[in-house]
Protein backbone atom coordinates (compact mmCIF):
# COMPACT_ATOMS: atom_id res chain seq x y z
CA UNK A 1 0.00 0.00 0.00
CA UNK A 2 1.20 3.52 -0.59
CA UNK A 3 2.31 5.37 2.51
CA UNK A 4 -0.72 7.43 3.55
CA UNK A 5 -1.32 9.06 6.90
CA UNK A 6 -4.71 8.93 8.61
CA UNK A 7 -6.02 11.92 6.65
CA UNK A 8 -4.96 10.27 3.41
CA UNK A 9 -6.84 7.07 4.28
CA UNK A 10 -9.93 9.09 5.23
CA UNK A 11 -9.79 10.82 1.84
CA UNK A 12 -9.33 7.47 0.06
CA UNK A 13 -12.17 6.03 2.16
CA UNK A 14 -14.49 8.92 1.37
CA UNK A 15 -13.75 8.75 -2.34
CA UNK A 16 -14.11 4.95 -2.41
CA UNK A 17 -17.40 5.15 -0.49
CA UNK A 18 -18.71 7.84 -2.82
CA UNK A 19 -17.70 5.83 -5.89
CA UNK A 20 -19.33 2.69 -4.49
CA UNK A 21 -22.53 4.64 -3.78
CA UNK A 22 -22.57 5.95 -7.33
CA UNK A 23 -21.95 2.48 -8.79
CA UNK A 24 -24.46 0.59 -6.62
CA UNK A 25 -26.95 3.47 -6.74
CA UNK A 26 -29.67 2.09 -4.49
CA UNK A 27 -30.43 1.69 -0.79
CA UNK A 28 -27.71 1.01 1.71
CA UNK A 29 -25.76 3.49 3.79
CA UNK A 30 -25.76 7.08 2.55
CA UNK A 31 -24.18 10.29 3.75
CA UNK A 32 -20.65 11.50 4.30
CA UNK A 33 -19.84 9.46 7.42
CA UNK A 34 -21.44 6.31 6.00
CA UNK A 35 -19.42 6.75 2.79
CA UNK A 36 -16.22 7.12 4.78
CA UNK A 37 -17.01 4.05 6.91
CA UNK A 38 -17.96 1.90 3.91
CA UNK A 39 -14.89 3.12 2.01
CA UNK A 40 -12.45 2.41 4.86
CA UNK A 41 -13.95 -1.03 5.52
CA UNK A 42 -13.92 -1.71 1.78
CA UNK A 43 -10.32 -0.56 1.53
CA UNK A 44 -9.26 -2.89 4.31
CA UNK A 45 -11.21 -5.78 2.80
CA UNK A 46 -9.96 -5.05 -0.73
CA UNK A 47 -6.37 -4.66 0.43
CA UNK A 48 -6.53 -7.90 2.38
CA UNK A 49 -8.04 -9.75 -0.56
CA UNK A 50 -5.56 -8.33 -3.08
CA UNK A 51 -2.47 -9.06 -0.99
CA UNK A 52 -3.33 -12.24 0.93
CA UNK A 53 -5.83 -14.10 -1.23
CA UNK A 54 -4.71 -13.06 -4.72
CA UNK A 55 -1.00 -13.02 -3.72
CA UNK A 56 -0.50 -9.61 -5.30
CA UNK A 57 1.89 -7.01 -3.93
CA UNK A 58 -0.97 -4.55 -3.38
CA UNK A 59 -1.42 -1.09 -4.85
CA UNK A 60 1.63 1.15 -4.95
CA UNK A 61 -0.02 4.41 -6.04
CA UNK A 62 -2.88 6.55 -4.81
CA UNK A 63 -4.95 5.55 -7.86
CA UNK A 64 -4.27 1.87 -7.19
CA UNK A 65 -5.32 2.26 -3.55
CA UNK A 66 -8.47 4.05 -4.70
CA UNK A 67 -9.35 1.26 -7.15
CA UNK A 68 -8.81 -1.49 -4.56
CA UNK A 69 -10.74 0.46 -1.90
CA UNK A 70 -13.57 1.20 -4.34
CA UNK A 71 -13.95 -2.45 -5.36
CA UNK A 72 -13.94 -3.48 -1.71
CA UNK A 73 -16.46 -0.74 -0.85
CA UNK A 74 -18.77 -1.89 -3.65
CA UNK A 75 -18.74 -5.42 -2.21
CA UNK A 76 -19.32 -4.11 1.33
CA UNK A 77 -22.18 -1.87 0.16
CA UNK A 78 -23.82 -4.77 -1.73
CA UNK A 79 -23.56 -6.99 1.36
CA UNK A 80 -25.04 -4.27 3.59
CA UNK A 81 -27.82 -3.68 1.07
CA UNK A 82 -28.62 -7.41 0.95
CA UNK A 83 -28.64 -7.68 4.76
CA UNK A 84 -30.81 -4.61 5.20
CA UNK A 85 -33.35 -5.30 2.45
CA UNK A 86 -35.56 -7.56 4.59
CA UNK A 87 -35.92 -4.88 7.28
CA UNK A 88 -36.97 -2.25 4.75
CA UNK A 89 -39.70 -4.47 3.31
CA UNK A 90 -37.79 -5.03 0.09
CA UNK A 91 -36.59 -8.29 -1.36
CA UNK A 92 -36.96 -11.42 0.70
CA UNK A 93 -34.62 -14.33 0.35
CA UNK A 94 -36.04 -17.78 -0.30
CA UNK A 95 -33.84 -20.26 1.49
Amino acid sequence: MPHLDIVGWIVVGFLAGWISGAVVGRGGPTGCLANIAVGIIGGLAGGWFATDEMHMSGPTTFLGALVVASLGAIVVRLILDALGSDRRGGRRSRL
